[in-house]
Formats: structure tokens, sequence, C-alpha cells
């Protein structure tokens, strides 16, 4: 049995962009549903939904026939956890606050088998090897790791050039929520000051030679993103796409005008 290929980041490496969708759902059965929609990435989250280790392997095996990649971002970079999603078969993390170049480093060896990594063995029982009938599972499964990773503080950005600088990372994300939250603009991700922002951080990182990424629910906002080279762009969540539809068809039929939405939205 052949090791599976990460297309998403032969993609990145390529400066192909990968248009994606979040997951916040926790079931397989929507995870299934928008893994036929075309979207080339999907993003099972532990940081801000509710998973858990089952819910996410339920999931990586729901998206698993479908062409869209799955990326899981582990509720923090824990070495520990990251174990064990890479044993369930995760390829590519994207691993939350990251705020220095070691902490960079941290994530990209915790996804990879020694020498270059942390990472424990024990394939015999792990999905990632298919109970090893991967051949040479062993040897081979770090050219597949792809470690992405978040920028979303002040300090994040004022170390950016030296996580940009780490062997290993693949991508560079941007977490607009969070970086407004800590530029004094809490709830805020369209504030001229944290687009301005955002605008010189994804050019940093794509002279540096890295993927750029980023999440807004904006339309306009994230083909913006993508004029300026990002290249793995999620273009909304499974929550807010329910939330708003169901909202949109309750209203029509009760007489009642739509919600207005908030420009600059990252979900």
């Amino acid at each position: 049995m052949q090791l599976p290929v990460n297309h998403f980041k032969r993609a990145l490496a390529e400066g192909r962009p990968q248009i994606g969708l979040w997951l916040a759902m926790t079931h397989p059965y929507p995870a299934e549903i928008v893994a036929g929609a075309g979207f080339d990435w999907l993003l099972i989250d532990n940081e801000h939904a509710p998973n858990q280790l089952q819910s996410t392997l339920a999931q990586l095996q729901a998206v698993a026939p479908y062409p869209s990649h799955p990326i899981v971002r582990p509720a923090w970079n824990d070495a520990v956890e990251i174990k064990r999603l890479m044993d369930i078969g995760a390829q590519t993390l994207l691993v939350p606050m990251v705020q220095s170049a070691d902490e960079a480093r941290a994530a990209v060896e915790a996804m990879r088998y020694p020498p270059e990594g942390i990472r424990g063995v024990g394939s015999a029982l792990a999905r990632a090897s298919r109970w090893n009938r991967v051949d040479d599972y062993l040897r081979r499964a770090n050219s597949e790791m792809c470690t992405l990773v978040q920028v979303e503080t002040t300090e994040s950005l004022a170390h950016l050039d030296a996580i940009l600088a780490v062997d290993g990372v693949d991508g560079v994300f941007i977490g607009p929520g969070d970086l407004a939250a800590s530029m004094g603009h809490l709830g805020e991700p369209g504030h001229p000051e944290v687009r301005k922002t955002i605008d010189d951080t994804i050019r940093r990182i794509v002279a540096s030679g890295r993927a750029a990424g980023i999440l807004s629910a904006d339309q306009a906002q994230a083909r913006h993103y993508l004029s300026l080279g990002a290249t793995f762009v999620a273009v909304g969540t499974d929550v807010t796409l329910l939330a708003r539809s169901a909202e949109q068809l309750a209203q029509a039929f009760k007489g009642e005008g739509a919600k207005p939405q908030r420009g600059g939205s990252v979900y």
C-alpha cells in the first residue's frame, strides 16, 4: 500500500491558490456534505470547536474519499496532541498562536519522526500507516507532513522573519480575529489599521517564499488577499453558512428583513 500523497503541500510549494472552508460542526455528516462541494481543503477545528480525537477521526474518515484535503487545527502547540492527530491520519496541521521561531520549530518537530523531529513511533497501532500496511511508512512519512503555523498577535508579527526562517514551516496563516484584539480592536478585524497590518504581513510572507493563508467570509476581502499572493484562503465556515441561511429562510416567510452583515467579517 502506498503512502497518501499530500497534494495540498505540493500545491502550496507550486504557488497554486487553494480555497478552503472551516468545519466547526464536529460531525462527519456535514463534513462529508461539504467535502463534495469543490473546496480544495477543509479545516477540522479543535481549537474553537468542541472536537475530540474521536470526532476528528470520524471527520477525517468522512472526507477521505473526496478531493478536498483535510487540515486539522489542534487546540494548542502540544507535542502529545500533535502526535495523536498524526497517528489518526492527519498530514497537515494548522498550529495556533505561534509566537516565536522556537514555537514554530517545536510544531515542525512534533510532526516528524527522528532525526528530524520527536514524533513518537507507534505506527503499528495507527491509521496513518494503515496499521503498517503502507510501504516503509516510518521512513517516508516526514516528507508528506505539512506544517502551517498561525501568527495572530503583535508579538508574533515582531518575530515573523524568524518564524519564516524555520526549516519545515510550509505556510504561515494570519488569524484576523486575535490579531485585531491584540492590536486593541477587539471584534473589528475590518478596522483599517488591522487590514493594513494584514496586507503588509501577507506581502512579507510571500516575499519570504512561504505560503500565506487567512480566513475571511467577506468575499471581496478574500479575493483581495488572493491578489496579494495568499495561496491558502478559507472563505467561510460550515456553522455560519447554516446559521445565516436558516435565518434568511425564516425571515423570508415571517416578513422580516434580513439581518445586515458587517463588512470584513472573518466568519
